[in-house]
């Protein structure tokens, strides 16, 4: 097969994570911002660096980014002049231990959230600690029995099985931590701090290089993760789902410019820790609709992408052929230069949700299977563009180290393969492969090609009424003209908070119980954060948790949801 024939394939990996810091006073309500800083994307970076043929498109939201930069500057002048955490994990690995009850007790479940199969029970004095952490999860009474040496060894603990396998394995003040295993110092405590920080403040420095040397495309997400096309306009969530149930409100008001502001503040953020420009833009959950396409070709970007189910849906409502086979090839539209993609959506849901149970070989081997059908199947002439786009960081703590051992294989075995061209969505469009026409867009997300998991159900709409309402009066305080431009800037960025899409996500019956009911809080305390800022009293509608209980289980923790293809 001839380098023009060979299969053009793009691994993109997303990185998102919300606000979890209140604007009100800098507090942190959850870790999973430097946690997975700490494990996933430097991980995935140094898997990356290993095998110098790799190529990948990694998306960062810059509500992420700037999450990131706090977190490094708050370990820095913590180490230099122990100035308080802001984070609760972070203080009690410091030492700062909540006295005994609920606050304890919390800290010490808090310390239980880490995959058990492939992290605590890998570890077997992680797996006593968590054990002897079981009365006080069921009554939070017995907290006062266990000392603040225990806390120590189990925040460390739990800190060590959150650190990337890379980490464990290149860094060299880890190694003493995991064969000690228990009764920790202070000094251990300010390593594992020590360490975090460099990677933390690391990150966006090693993933500028990788950029730099071509290794990686970066692209970004329009500012705090936003469902573009709601804020454009609720009724698109009809188009694939006709009879969906809809807010009380017609749409969200001021929608446009607030999308156009969510996306020049993503670009704005991006140049701003990366130095230059994004050329692409991975839409929040993949939602695209016919005017955000528009707003995305006016602010000047390249690429972007979405699901297969929305490529098909599209193509049906055209009366064209709607088979697998279409979302191998780039689409554009007659005079606009922004192109678009769609994921194959089986072969990334292999990755997320299928493979962490086989053998690294035996699953890239599969991937390979797959690709090598493409590419047979292809026409002559034709070299097929497959997309795996996918969640960058919630997956790999189903794999036997984190990933380590697929990752590294997936990514040797591709650059040594002669049929199969690892390349960035940039890289093939200026290598100027011709797109297909683009059908009239049916608006929809990566999963299942529709906005249910966003809107439609009385928890979702419920939350939508509660941001029109803010919007409304947001509008009204700044058409006053009453705030100081510092806290008029605020307040906007309080705004693009509550527009994110994650609270949706978990709002619903489908997630787990305990992480419904958190989201639930914290999007009810952005909200009344927002109200603050603009000097307002707080929404009554936003006074009362509205949310169903959740469930005892749920997909992938919730993190992840399939796209439907399997």
């Amino acid at each position: 097969m001839s380098g023009d024939d060979r299969l053009n394939l793009v691994l993109c990996w997303h990185m998102h994570q919300p606000q979890y810091r209140r604007l009100s006073d800098g507090q942190y309500q959850q870790p999973w911002v430097y946690l997975h800083a700490i494990k996933d994307y430097v991980d995935m970076a140094a898997h990356i660096e290993s095998v110098p043929g790799a190529r990948a498109v990694v998306n960062f939201s810059p509500v992420l980014l700037d999450q990131i930069a706090d977190y490094g500057e708050q370990l820095q002048a913590y180490l230099r002049e122990r100035t308080p955490l802001r984070d609760p994990l972070l203080a009690a690995l410091a030492g700062h231990w909540p006295p005994p009850g609920p606050e304890r007790a919390a800290l010490i479940e808090a310390c239980l959230k880490a995959n058990k199969t492939r992290v605590i029970d890998r570890f077997p004095a992680f797996k006593r600690l968590v054990a002897l952490a079981a009365p006080v999860v069921a009554d939070p009474g017995l907290s006062g029995y266990l000392d603040d040496h225990y806390l120590r060894d189990l925040v460390i603990w739990y800190h060590l099985g959150w650190f990337g396998e890379t980490v464990r394995r290149a860094d060299a003040r880890i190694a003493p931590l995991l064969q000690r295993g228990q009764g920790f110092d202070e000094e251990s405590a300010i390593t594992v701090l020590r360490v975090a920080e460099e990677i933390l403040t690391g990150l966006v420095p090693r993933y500028r290089r990788l950029a730099e040397g071509g290794q990686v495309e970066l692209s970004f997400t329009p500012y705090t993760h936003p469902i573009v096309p709601l804020l454009l306009d609720f009724a698109v969530a009809r188009e694939a789902q006709p009879d969906v149930r809809l807010p009380v409100a017609p749409h969200y008001p001021g929608g446009e410019a607030r999308a156009r502001w969510q996306i020049r503040a993503g670009q704005e953020a991006f140049a701003r820790h990366f130095g230059f420009a994004a050329a692409g833009c991975w839409p929040a959950e993949g939602g695209l609709s016919a005017q955000m396409l528009a707003l995305l070709d006016d602010a000047g970007i390249k690429w972007t992408a979405s699901g297969e189910r929305v490529l098909r849906h599209s193509l049906q409502a055209s009366g064209k052929d709607g088979g697998h086979g279409q979302c191998h090839r780039i689409y554009g539209e007659p005079g606009r230069t922004v192109r678009c993609v769609f994921r194959d959506d089986g072969l990334s849901d292999l990755i997320g949700f299928s493979y962490a149970d086989w053998h690294a070989d035996d699953a890239v081997g599969n991937l390979i299977s797959h690709l090598e059908t493409i590419a047979r199947a292809a026409q002559p002439g034709h070299a097929p563009l497959v997309a795996i786009i996918m969640d960058g960081e919630n997956a790999w703590e189903y794999y036997p180290e984190n990933g380590y051992y697929f990752l590294r294989a997936l990514y040797e075995r591709l650059v040594a393969h002669p049929q199969i061209h690892l390349t960035t969505f940039s890289q093939y469009i200026d290598e100027g492969h011709a797109p297909t026409m683009l059908p009239p867009l049916i608006a929809g997300s990566w999963v299942n090609g529709t906005f249910a998991t966003w809107i439609g159900s009385p928890d979702k709409n419920r939350a939508w009424d509660i941001l029109v309402q803010a919007k409304g009066d947001y509008d009204r305080v700044m058409a006053q003209g009453r705030l100081s431009p510092e806290d008029a800037e605020r307040a906007s960025e309080a705004l693009a908070v509550c527009e994110g899409s994650d609270w949706c996500w978990w709002f619903g019956d489908y997630n787990p119980r305990d992480t419904v009911q958190d989201f639930e809080r914290l999007y009810r305390r952005h909200i009344a954060d927002l109200y603050h800022i603009l000097g307002e009293p707080p929404s009554p509608l936003a006074g009362e948790g509205f949310t169903q209980q959740g469930a005892d289980r749920s997909e992938r923790g919730g993190v992840m949801r399939s796209s439907g293809a399997l």
